[in-house]
């Protein structure tokens, strides 16, 4: 069985700090679910990055002309068949970067229902540390993701010394978290429960 695990990173530079991040989750997360399948059980665990900074223009172009290129509809299309996503963006204004959000409005509303989705973020210094659970859990929690209990914030300090050792028992942390949805995943079947009465027709049948 394949899986495909899709980072998507918000990084203005080559290797930023959310790229080296993104990765190493990802990273993690694959050597993770590798050890609860096993290794040679015919599974396979592919990476893809999407780095937004390359799509920058492309993306303003879906805003402006409602015409997607063909590099951002493989993207698009990639995070909408994936069965894991690592979302990392760096930090703005107490916020994630206009650039992720930019990408992330464009998606189909639908495309991350149920997925498994690890989130991290990066930023100047500590002060922004809680950027993933005031702003990237509520944006992923309207797209009902699946996002892993552990997420992951790191500032150029915390790779230093025993700062440095936290952060990487962070990032073990949701790896194996995403690994274990994405193992569970496919156990939870296709059919859903039986949906409750409309709120409204519960108004009219009382």
């Amino acid at each position: 069985m394949r899986y495909s695990i899709v980072v998507v990173t918000a990084g203005l530079n080559v290797l930023s700090q959310s790229r080296v991040l993104a990765d190493r989750l990802a990273a993690e997360a694959k050597a993770q679910l590798h050890s609860m399948l096993g290794h040679d059980a015919g599974h396979e665990v592919a990476i893809r990055v999407i780095e937004l900074r390359e799509l920058a223009v492309d993306i303003a172009g879906k805003f402006a002309n409602d015409t997607a290129s063909p590099t951002l509809q493989r993207a698009l299309q990639d995070v909408s068949s994936a069965d894991a996503v690592v979302a990392v963006t760096p930090v703005f204004s107490a916020s994630y970067s206009g650039l992720f959000k930019s990408f992330v409005d464009i998606l189909d509303p639908k495309s991350l229902d149920g997925v498994p989705v690890a989130l991290g973020a990066t930023g100047g210094s500590a002060r922004h540390a809680l950027v993933v659970d005031t702003a990237l859990r509520s944006l992923f929690s309207y797209l009902r993701a699946a996002q892993t209990p552990t997420g992951v914030f790191a500032a150029p300090e915390d790779r230093e010394g025993g700062k440095g050792q936290l952060l990487m028992e962070r990032i073990r942390h949701a790896g194996r978290e995403l690994a274990l949805l994405i193992a569970a995943r496919p156990a939870l079947g296709t059919e859903l429960p039986e949906l409750a009465p409309e709120y409204a027709q519960l108004l009219v049948d009382r």
